[in-house]
């Protein structure tokens, strides 16, 4: 069994219909590249993942050499990696999952994902997630939406078994996150991931020390292990921006192995959930975060469902996931979409407005810690045609933000 050929595949599919005027907000994630691995057996494997397609001396170099080669690769863009796992579970009649380990569980807790919004936007995503069978829904903090309003919205419209997985960016000092995080009521907060720059280990360890909830770290900075026998965080995000899957996977089942909590975070359409199952299925503990739940469109015939939070493993060999090649072939023919022209309006808390060329920094514009401001309220306005708009557009051009007195301009 030899790769024959290699296909590296952009596409762009649409956001959920729900998205529809919020584009601006959601921007970037639209982009995922889809990977074919052909092999001279006839078997062909698939991966997907959000991702900018790699080079194609990337694809060129697995000619000729087996899947099997490549399925604890350390460098191979996650997508590909997937595609081989695929190929070389059909081959052998054998899901993914007996490539990676023993399966410890048939079924996994998933987790809804979006970008940060107002509150009532946010009450909205707790409403559709839970009623799409979700019980726990990632979301970063920001600087431009207050996250106790939020927070307060959330716990509004969610089931009492809803959980909320808070992501805090790794740019906090502990100064400055502890404040928040002790006015957050934990009660419906499932983790805290990367409240405290990623630099400060003893900060790390402190608030893991005083936090009800587990801390999860993200990008552990010295590779992960020496983090967890340093004792930082209570579990660990693993599969994006690590060193391929190879890495992830090791990490994964040293976490395992030491009791810690593993959040298996791949990104991408149903074939990148499928992949995170069958990984995730090898470890005892832990949800995974996929973007299935931000696209409307996708290149699978199949939908694998949620029911109580979580979704089973698919059984099939491989991804166990089949591939619709026209719906694959209209989604790569799609033209990147224009984003129209826009910029954004913080009202703060005294009644000033700042307008800025996008959505804000408010860390290098106002110099405060993110999160550190109460009451701000963010909102994108988009060119309507008026003069108004062009005043403030051409206003915030020359010099990348501009403070305006409140009410209307004049």
């Amino acid at each position: 069994m030899r790769i024959s050929q290699v296909d590296i595949i952009p596409i762009r599919p649409r956001f959920a219909r729900r998205y529809e005027g919020h584009e601006i907000r959601m921007r970037s994630i639209d982009q995922r590249t889809v990977f074919r691995v052909a092999c001279d057996d006839g078997v062909v494997g698939y991966g997907d993942y959000r991702c900018a397609p790699p080079p194609q001396s990337v694809a060129d170099a697995m000619l000729g050499r087996s899947p099997f080669a490549f399925l604890r690769d350390e460098s191979l863009p996650l997508g590909l990696g997937a595609a081989c796992y695929d190929a070389a579970g059909k081959h052998l009649g054998i899901p993914a999952w007996q490539l990676m380990g023993s399966r410890q569980r048939q079924r996994v807790p998933v987790c809804a994902w979006t970008r940060p919004g107002p509150p009532a936007v946010m009450a909205a995503e707790i409403e559709r997630a839970a009623a799409e069978g979700y019980l726990l829904f990632k979301v970063h903090t920001c600087q431009h939406h207050d996250l106790l309003e939020q927070h307060r919205a959330i716990d509004d419209a969610a089931p009492p078994d809803f959980r909320m997985h808070y992501d805090f960016n790794h740019n906090r000092t502990l100064a400055g996150v502890l404040p928040i995080l002790e006015q957050l009521p934990m009660a419906r907060v499932a983790c805290v991931e990367d409240p405290v720059v990623l630099s400060d280990l003893e900060g790390w360890r402190r608030l893991r020390e005083r936090l009800p909830v587990p801390v999860l770290m993200h990008v552990p900075p010295l590779n992960g292990i020496q983090e967890m026998l340093m004792g930082c965080a209570d579990g660990y995000i693993i599969g994006e921006y690590c060193g391929g899957f190879g890495d992830a996977l090791i990490r994964g089942h040293a976490y395992a192995r030491a009791g810690l909590l593993n959040v298996v975070q791949l990104t991408g359409g149903m074939l990148t959930k499928a992949f995170a199952l069958h990984f995730a299925c090898t470890l005892p503990k832990g949800h995974t975060i996929n973007l299935v739940d931000q696209y409307e469109d996708d290149v699978t015939r199949q939908v694998i469902p949620i029911d109580g939070g979580s979704s089973p493993v698919p059984e099939g060999p491989g991804l166990g996931i089949e591939v619709d090649e026209e719906a694959l072939g209209e989604l790569a023919s799609r033209p990147a979409p224009r984003l129209p022209e826009h910029v954004g309006v913080l009202r703060l808390a005294g009644g000033r407005v700042l307008y800025t060329a996008s959505i804000p920094d408010l860390g290098q514009v106002l110099g405060f810690e993110e999160g550190t401001l109460r009451g701000v309220d963010f909102s994108v306005w988009e060119d309507d045609g008026s003069e108004e708009f062009r005043r403030v557009r051409e206003r915030v051009s020359q010099g990348g933000y501009w403070f305006a007195p409140a009410g209307p301009l004049v």
